[in-house]
């Protein structure tokens, strides 16, 4: 298990994002050498947890539970095979880029060790945007991405370190729950039916995502 890349972005002016000055981060390129990683600050100030890297809608983006998105390697395979096109590594807005790393089956909650220092925990799955389908340029790719159920994982950064391309990934805590990231995100998307499930991952789950499963737990009861 292994970064295959670590991937930064620089705002960028495009004509789909709702931004309210016209940019976006979401084209994340290979970096060489050694990129820190850290807690990024309070969400809706906090950006990326990468840097050098930007995340320009801070509403929707960044902060201490969405600090670093991953996506498996084998996942971006998949879909190339699906849509007939390269995908290169950053290709989803993705700040890392694994193999051998189950990254939709971990579980909520679940730690890894990257490289010497760094200590990430796993805490939801990613959601699609307008954004994101524009910058891929594929048809109802929001659609598409929510019905394959691979969303890749956001992470919070437990202890900061330094991260470069080939460092091992090493997972050095899993819960006791059943919750994984594709869990969680059919959970909040196309299968709500699952919501009460997510209570079970606790605080480690990103905070939206737990009060909706609570949200819904009370409203079934009451």
């Amino acid at each position: 298990m292994k970064l295959l890349s670590v991937n930064l972005g620089r705002a960028k002016a495009v004509p789909y994002t709702d931004h309210p000055e016209g940019v976006t981060g979401i084209d994340k390129q290979p970096v060489d050498g050694a990129v820190r990683v850290r807690e990024p600050g309070p969400e809706g100030t906090g950006a990326s947890g990468l840097a050098g890297d930007t995340v320009c809608d801070t509403r929707h983006h960044g902060g201490p539970d969405q600090a670093v998105y991953a996506m498996a390697r084998e996942d971006l395979d998949d879909w190339e095979r699906e849509l007939g096109r390269p995908l290169p590594n950053g290709s989803f807005g993705e700040n890392l880029t694994t193999t051998g790393v189950d990254v939709c089956g971990a579980l909520i909650g679940e730690r890894w060790r990257v490289g010497t220092d760094l200590l990430l925990e796993v805490t939801s799955g990613r959601i699609p945007c307008r954004t994101f389908q524009s910058h891929l340029g594929e048809e109802r790719w929001v659609k598409r991405f929510t019905e394959k159920g691979a969303p890749g994982a956001y992470l919070r950064v437990i202890e900061p370190g330094e991260i470069r391309e080939g460092d091992p990934v090493e997972i050095v805590h899993r819960p006791g729950h059943e919750v994984t990231v594709a869990l969680q995100f059919r959970a909040v998307t196309t299968e709500r039916e699952l919501l009460p499930r997510l209570l079970a991952a606790g605080g480690a789950l990103h905070p939206e995502a737990l009060a909706t499963a609570r949200k819904y737990v009370a409203g079934r009861s009451s």
